[in-house]
């Protein structure tokens, strides 16, 4: 794309690099802290749901920090990076649910810090026309990422390497993000015109947004369903449906993720000729079809169902990431950027806290309830459609 910084094709390249890290360990950690380390589903879940408690610090700290001359965009970023791999050092410690649980709530700081402040980086870095496709771009680096990391970590645990040699390898990815940072990214946050009193009143101010505040609603139930695809899929699949060993797993989570990364492009210039509300709904139909493929996988069994149930969500995801951030960008002024994509990044740590706790509780009941699950995900869609609805009519009303 024409017009846009050269600091965003750094930024890109860099998240790429870290999520590399993040794919050994995202969609096979439930698995492997269960039947390696012998936690129980509910508590890895609870575990990863703790992420969420300080994600919540984490993302409030970053949206402040974003906005801060003190530390800026760009110090942020290398927070965020430094606390990630001291996490990385506490799982590869790990031997019970307490350390489990540290290792889980520093890495929810980091991912809480990162968030507001990449976010406000890229929309720093574009215009009003180019932010849902350079937000694309952004998914696409880590959709890349991901997928060169689930198909190296699938390859590991097939081989029964111990999960601590895929926590080193994340950690290692989020040394080299900090070396990135540091030494190519400038900040790119405009502060000639700061207030400190101004920035301290802005968390007032945006949540007094009404617009903003309608669509988080919207945007905890998406991430919910994010974290049921990376949390509770994967051990739904490997213990509660025959025929899915550790290879075919990770095939299927590689080929989701390639999936998302092909289509993140075309999906969001597609998605460019509707709102942003619109777009959404979008993605919310997919995610019910998607909930409906997998209640049919647990059902019938069948490696194709499974297929045809992660390329739809495939299109959900690629179709919710970049308009929920375009959205948002859109909706909130230059001074109050990181503070409004904060926000937006606390519906991910409420997602991420509901999604593994629910999810796990769920399978650790009966069968009944586990294959019912994926029912209840589908029919829940209904209420997002009905939010973004009235959201459509208040946007076009301003």
């Amino acid at each position: 794309m024409k017009g846009f910084s050269g600091q965003v094709g750094i930024l890109a390249a860099g998240r790429c690099l870290s999520q590399i890290g993040n794919g050994f360990t995202i969609f096979y950690a439930p698995i492997l802290f269960v039947n390696q380390l012998g936690l129980s589903a509910t508590a890895v879940g609870i575990g990863i749901g703790s992420g969420a408690i300080s994600g919540v610090l984490g993302r409030f700290l970053g949206g402040t920090f974003a906005d801060s001359p003190l530390v800026g965009r760009r110090g942020t970023l290398l927070l965020s990076a430094a606390i990630s791999a001291l996490a990385d050092l506490v799982f590869i410690c790990t031997h019970n649910l307490p350390i489990f649980i540290i290792g889980n709530l520093l890495m929810g700081l980091g991912i809480g810090l990162y968030w507001p402040a990449t976010e406000a980086a890229v929309a720093d870095l574009t215009t009003d026309g180019q932010r849902n496709d350079i937000f694309a771009i952004m998914r696409l680096a880590d959709n890349i990422g991901l997928s060169w990391g689930v198909v190296l970590g699938g390859a590991l645990m097939a081989a029964e390497y111990n999960y601590r040699v895929l926590c080193a390898i994340d950690g290692i990815s989020f040394v080299i993000f900090f070396g990135i940072v540091y030494g190519a990214i400038a900040e790119t946050g405009d502060f000639s015109k700061h207030d400190s009193n101004q920035r301290l009143q802005g968390w007032m101010i945006a949540l007094r947004d009404r617009p903003l505040t309608i669509f988080l609603v919207v945007n905890i139930l998406c991430t919910t369903y994010l974290s049921q695809l990376q949390s509770t899929l994967p051990l739904y699949l490997s213990n509660f449906v025959s025929g899915f060993d550790p290879k075919i797993i990770s095939g299927l989570f590689a080929w989701y993720i390639v999936f998302v990364a092909l289509c993140q492009l075309p999906v969001a210039r597609w998605l460019n000729r509707f709102s942003r509300p619109q777009a959404l709904g979008i993605s919310l139909l997919l995610w019910e079809v998607g909930f409906g493929l997998i209640w049919v996988t647990g059902v019938m069994g069948g490696v194709i169902w499974a297929i045809l149930a992660l390329s739809i969500m495939g299109l959900a995801t690629a179709a919710y990431t970049p308009s929920a951030s375009a959205l948002v960008a859109d909706l909130a002024p230059p001074s109050r950027r990181g503070i409004y994509m904060s926000i937006n990044a606390q519906c991910w740590a409420i997602g991420y806290f509901i999604g593994p706790s629910l999810g796990g509780w769920a399978l650790d009941r009966s069968r009944y309830i586990a294959d019912g699950f994926w029912l209840a995900a589908a029919v829940s869609v209904g209420l997002g459609i009905l939010i973004l609805q009235y959201l459509q009519g208040l946007l076009q009303k301003n």
